[in-house]
């Protein structure tokens, strides 16, 4: 650790991590007149900084601090569901923006397994709509029967190339209905941000900024009202009084290994993945255990998303590089969680992702079987025939699914994370079952060829779940830590169930009430 230690000017709120949720903290924060300081562990990363190459969108996936890993289902993966620069993971997100459906709140009541949360669709829909509007949605609210209740979108939805008129045949064949897929994404210049190229290089961060990422909404707004970020400030603990009662800043140590106190009326932890670690770092003898973290809820249930690929050849061209990296439709037909049908998980199909030779919907990826001489004449094929269906679906929340201390340290002296995580029979049948009705839909839309990828996953939630009872939760529907009453968790990490759709709308949402609800009662 290092021994040098300053003293920072006092502020009204210190928001460690500058993802979707911390700069949307940061910006209603900073309109309201409060002075903010956010601090990210990695490096600075604005529009004008990103290019549309994979090696700068690998550049983008996790590259903080190190993790140990204990994971009993070998295809789960860490790295692309992490960020660590201006924008957090959010800097290179897809933009697919859903809304919870109704029965994904009540995932204990009704089905007797996971948690529940601590509010309802009801409570939430407002928000929904507020982010909506601030922000820009594209979509077909009439086409995309499955949405819950909500005012329409602001933009049209996105156009059909190729590859995604060919699937949809398929979809239809089998009688499943889609709709264009909602993403907050451009599809006209909109709110001084153009429309969308639809060059399929959203995994790079979108330096046009049709991409809703927080550099180009959330982060210009905190900017525009006095908000400060610094880069390469990796948050160590949160500080608290001697009682334990109330936070009072902030450790964190910069890229000169400078050691630094950021003392605040209010701490909101947005850091994704690594808000546990803070929080378990944040040892003192009114909190033995980590911050707030008596009834030792801190870290557990973990949640990705179990995800599957389902890919095919065509004899026409597909023009599969066109489009948006996440896709340009979606069918949420079998999305009902129903015990019957062999697992308990609701999941949707996301047609069409953009595809380049290589990278993360690289089409040289999804055969690894073929190689050598084999691999130039497959390749040559590929790139103008090959196209996607990609699986999102549920898992369910289980408190061995964890994140805990590592006995390995970083440069600082502070212990690692260790995830402790693992897929279950439940994520298996729901692999069997979508991969065998993917390849059903892929091969009515006439595919040539037709093959599925290995179980894998996407997105983390989980860690610093919200909920009703102290005993079982780290913080309420508000964030705010059950124990200490100005430290505001926000973002992915609050969710107790994982649902079957992509968390980013969901996050915003959430932190919108949150952060409003802090504002009616400051001093928190």
């Amino acid at each position: 650790m290092a021994t040098a230690k300053k003293t920072n000017t006092h502020v009204d709120a210190v928001i460690v991590g500058s993802g979707a949720a911390g700069a949307l903290v940061a910006a209603k924060l900073a309109l309201k007149g409060k002075k903010v300081v956010i601090l990210e562990s990695g490096r600075s990363v604005l529009p004008p900084d990103m290019i549309s190459s994979d090696i700068h969108a690998r550049s983008l996936h996790w590259g903080g601090a190190d993790a140990e890993l204990q994971l009993t289902s070998p295809a789960i993966r860490t790295n692309f569901s992490t960020g660590a620069q201006t924008g957090g993971t959010a800097a290179h997100h897809y933009a697919a923006w859903f809304r919870l459906h109704e029965e994904d709140f009540h995932m204990k009541s009704s089905f007797g397994q996971g948690n529940d949360w601590p509010i309802s669709y009801a409570d939430l829909r407002p928000y929904y709509d507020r982010i909506q509007e601030e922000v820009g949605i594209a979509g077909d609210e009439k086409a995309e029967v499955w949405r819950p209740a909500g005012t329409p979108y602001t933009m049209p939805g996105l156009p059909m190339f190729p590859a995604a008129q060919m699937l949809k045949r398929g979809f239809d064949k089998m009688g499943l209905r889609t709709a264009p897929l909602p993403v907050a994404i451009n599809t006209q210049d909109k709110k001084g941000r153009p429309a969308c190229l639809y060059d399929g290089w959203c995994d790079a961060g979108c330096p046009t900024g049709a991409l809703a990422n927080p550099q180009t909404v959330y982060l210009r707004e905190a900017f525009a009202h006095g908000a400060a970020l610094l880069n390469n400030a990796r948050v160590t603990r949160v500080l608290t009084t001697p009682n334990g009662k109330r936070a009072t800043g902030v450790e964190y140590v910069d890229a000169k290994g400078v050691q630094h106190v950021q003392n605040a009326d209010l701490v909101v932890l947005a850091a994704l993945t690594q808000t546990p670690r803070i929080m378990f770092n944040s040892v003192t003898s009114a909190h033995p255990q980590g911050l707030s973290n008596r009834n030792g809820m801190v870290g557990k249930y973990i949640l990705v998303h179990p995800t599957l690929n389902v890919y095919g050849l065509f004899a026409e061209e597909t023009d599969a590089y066109q489009g948006t990296s996440i896709g340009l439709m979606v069918s949420q037909d079998d999305y009902e969680k129903d015990p019957k049908k062999g697992y308990l998980a609701s999941y949707q199909w996301l047609l069409a992702p953009a595809a380049k030779p290589n990278g993360l919907n690289g089409f040289a990826g999804s055969r690894p079987d073929i190689y050598g001489a084999a691999l130039d004449p497959w390749m040559k094929r590929a790139a103008k025939h090959f196209t996607h269906i990609q699986m999102v679906g549920e898992m369910i929340a289980r408190p061995e699914n964890r994140i805990e201390l590592s006995g390995d340290k970083d440069e600082f002296g502070l212990p690692l994370s260790k995830l402790t995580m693992a897929f279950t029979d439940n994520e298996r049948a729901l692999y069997t079952h979508a991969s065998t009705v993917g390849k059903s839909i892929v091969s009515a839309a006439s595919a040539t060829e037709v093959w599925a990828s290995p179980l894998v996953n996407q997105h983390f939630m989980g860690g610093t779940i919200m909920g009703k009872d102290p005993t079982t939760s780290v913080a309420d529907s508000y964030g705010i830590t059950h124990e200490v009453p100005n430290v505001m968790i926000a973002g992915n990490t609050l969710f107790p169930t994982s649902a079957g759709v992509n968390p980013t709308f969901t996050t915003h949402a959430i932190t919108l009430r949150a952060v409003e609800h802090v504002l009616a009662h400051w001093p928190a």
